[in-house]
């Protein structure tokens, strides 16, 4: 379902998929049942969070582009909306265009104390529900979720993105650059093995284990959130 998504995506690029040993000949046979061939699969040799899984798939895109832009989708979204995803992957990308690192927010429809919010500022492009990142939250309680809700301008972290390849590194560089060393080593080792790239495992291990939130979108200046509605988002 997340690579069909990409259906509607203008221009949109094979998926490079990051995942795990075990769950390579699932990945490998779902992706030729619906006829999609990947730029790469990705095998982790460990797990180490979302900042070092995009940090490997950023610098892989950039074999191709210096000006790759990179949506970041977990597998394990279930997204009913499509169409309102296309119209807000279209302004996220040019967003990300303009240099900033782009977050979908989710319309609250109820005070969920499961999820984590983002508090949007000022906006970014008149007429557009997009808007720079004020901060970020960690999941409230149902009094604190409730508050977030009546005072509006909050939404859900829902945990995918829309960022340039050469964006996000260098955010990298300057926030986590351990992660980025062990990315490039990681990637520079990796051997093909028929449709799998299998990273090099010291050095992937030896990254640090952390989220693209904490590594960079809670410390950049550049973090950006297009607000989103109607699209039948769970994050299972």
């Amino acid at each position: 379902q997340t690579a069909l998504r990409l259906r509607g995506i203008a221009d949109a690029r094979p998926p490079i998929v990051v995942t795990n040993n075990d769950q390579r000949f699932m990945v490998a046979e779902q992706l030729r049942q619906i006829d999609v061939t990947s730029s790469a699969i990705v095998l982790e040799p460990a797990s180490r969070n979302t900042a070092p899984a995009i940090a490997v798939a950023a610098l892989f895109a950039l074999r191709e582009s210096p000006d790759s832009l990179l949506l970041v989708l977990p597998s394990d979204h279930v997204i009913a909306g499509e169409a309102a995803f296309c119209e807000a992957a279209r302004a996220a990308a040019q967003t990300a265009r303009d240099g900033y690192l782009v977050t979908f927010g989710i319309a609250p429809t109820e005070p969920h104390t499961g999820y984590g919010y983002i508090h949007a500022g000022a906006a970014l492009v008149d007429g557009a529900r997009t808007f720079a990142v004020d901060s970020f939250v960690e999941k409230p309680d149902a009094d604190t979720a409730r508050r977030f809700i009546e005072k509006g301008g909050y939404y859900w972290n829902s945990g995918m993105f829309m960022l340039k390849a050469s964006t996000y590194i260098e955010e990298l560089r300057r926030y986590e650059p351990e992660i980025l060393l062990q990315a490039e080593l990681a990637l520079s080792g990796a051997p093909r093995d028929d449709d799998f790239l299998r990273l090099e495992p010291q050095a992937f291990a030896a990254s640090p284990n952390t989220s693209i939130d904490h590594a960079v979108m809670e410390k950049t200046t550049r973090a950006a959130v297009v607000a989103v509605a109607d699209l039948g988002w769970s994050d299972i």
